[in-house]
């Protein structure tokens, strides 16, 4: 085994024991080695993808070379590289543009914590991607609720303790069917490492036995993992918890947190039941219902907010619902657009969130949107920012939006019995995205009555934002185009590495 497939391993590990060490740190200091850290994972992550990518196969690492069903192995491929280095991007971006307003926003006593649960998360969701064990995965998933957790309460201002006590009771709730999910498929299969369990699955359909049992566990199994992504109706923790915590963690919990949750999800169906059972079940038709009900619904509400920060939360919502639509399509196409609608919700949101940032700066740090008129000329970055967001979020040509939007028109094409229902939604739900996101660019661009009414502090905050959150918006938006204008071999590598899955 050469140097480069133990990096999976490292990454994680790494993350965990900067974690750990920056409980004996000032704040500074642990600030700097989180970031050093996720840039280092980071950096692993493409060495992976790059070592995938040249020998176009995956592979497994069991640590301690324990035989099933009590190893804990790792696996790595295409499509987890291709994942944990965006993944990895997209976090550290998410700390470097929300730093300062990290550091006001948190007690300086505590902010070494702070760092402590972007550490944790970082690890959390590099095993949730890595992971080729059932258990690790659920011990990673409830670090990971306790990180969010505490990334949320840990500002103390506003509604943020009555957010993250929401957040962790759904989160606890999702967690507990999960476990109860994989509980029975112990009992049935007799192991935890997904390979063994997919060939005792196999077994078990070819017997024609548990046929119900098996059932309950994919029905269980999903519907966990469903309340843990905030799919519709499963959503209510979301507004609040992305609209009160700081910049940082709105968008890493907006933008990494509820994917990382689909991510594994799509995992158990391809490595453990099989794609080919899970579709015969018709749980992915439940699936599909409910995500097209998301993408509505979550418009909706965002149509109804005036809080910038919870109109973008229900955006989520109606985002997370066009990855479950793809997903319940149920074909390889249908997929495809899944896992690349998740990167592109990763880069757009934080981008969202991180661009707002520079906006409320300039508005008296107002966040309804009609307090927001003209900034996009006090903050000329931050607007535009915050507009190729909006306008990728719409489906506007160029833009990673655009690419997701056209991948799951073109997979509809695929369902023939969800094609009109699929194509209605999808256009009925990009009206609705362009009413809310298109009303708010416009009140961003629009000139108010008299340009110095708001005072020489709020014409000259944008002078004082930090070169760290222009550094951040510049390079999501980099981000964004590079997978709006080179989608092709993202694609192509999201078909190979999902191809290798099973």
């Amino acid at each position: 085994m050469t140097l480069v497939q133990n990096l999976p391993f490292f990454s994680i590990i790494i993350a965990m024991f900067s974690g750990i060490l920056s409980c004996a740190l000032s704040g500074k200091k642990a600030r700097n080695l989180s970031l050093a850290v996720i840039a280092a994972t980071t950096v692993m992550s493409a060495a992976v993808l790059r070592f995938c990518m040249g020998t176009g196969e995956s592979y497994t690492y069991m640590m301690g070379h324990f035989p099933a069903p009590w190893g804990n192995e790792i696996r790595a491929g295409v499509l987890e590289g291709l994942t944990a280095t965006v993944f990895g991007v997209v976090m550290l971006l998410s700390v470097l543009g929300g730093m300062d307003h990290t550091a006001e926003d948190v007690e300086g006593t505590k902010l070494n914590l702070f760092y402590v649960m972007i550490d944790l998360m970082l690890s959390s969701l590099l095993a949730l991607i890595y992971t080729n064990d059932l258990f690790t995965a659920y011990v990673f998933v409830e670090i990971n609720t306790i990180a969010g957790c505490g990334l949320i309460m840990i500002r103390q201002k506003g509604r943020s303790l009555s957010a993250a006590i929401r957040y962790m009771i759904m989160s606890q709730l999702g967690s507990g069917l999960f476990l109860i999910g994989l509980s029975m498929l112990y009992d049935v299969t007799g192991h935890l490492l997904m390979s063994p369990a997919r060939a005792a699955v196999e077994a078990i359909e070819a017997a024609g036995s548990y046929e119900i049992p098996m059932l309950v566990i994919l029905a269980v199994i999903s519907v966990g993992l469903a309340i843990k992504s905030g799919l519709y109706p499963f959503h209510y923790w979301i507004p609040d918890t992305y609209g009160y915590a700081t910049p940082t963690a709105s968008a890493i919990l907006s933008g990494l947190v509820s994917k990382g949750y689909i991510f594994l999800l799509i995992k158990i169906f391809y490595r453990v039941l099989g794609r080919e059972n899970v579709v015969a079940s018709r749980i992915v038709n439940v699936l599909f219902v409910f995500g097209l009900a998301g993408m509505l619904m979550g418009s909706l509400h965002a149509i109804l907010e005036k809080d910038t920060r919870r109109m973008i939360a229900y955006s989520s919502v109606a985002q997370i619902g066009y990855i479950y639509m793809g997903i319940g399509l149920g074909t390889e196409a249908g997929m495809v657009a899944a896992v690349f609608h998740m990167f592109t919700h990763s880069a757009t949101k934080a981008l969202l969130f991180i661009s707002a940032v520079g906006l409320y700066e300039v508005s008296g740090n107002k966040k309804d949107y009609k307090s927001l008129r003209g900034a996009g000329y006090r903050n000329p970055l931050a607007g535009i920012g915050f507009s190729v967001g909006a306008l990728s979020m719409v489906g506007f040509p160029m833009l990673a939006g655009f690419i997701s939007k056209l991948l799951f028109a073109t997979s509809a094409l695929q369902s023939p019995n969800k094609m009109i229902i699929t194509l209605i939604g999808l256009a009925v739900s990009t009206t609705l995205n362009a009413i809310y996101f298109l009303r708010l660019v416009i009140t961003l661009y629009s000139r108010e009555g008299d340009r110095d009414a708001r005072g020489a502090a709020e014409r000259s905050a944008v002078s004082k934002s930090s070169w760290k959150l222009r550094l951040a918006v510049l390079c999501f938006i980099f981000l964004n185009l590079i997978l709006g204008l080179k989608s092709q071999p993202i694609v192509q590598a999201i078909a190979a590495g999902l191809s290798t899955l099973e």
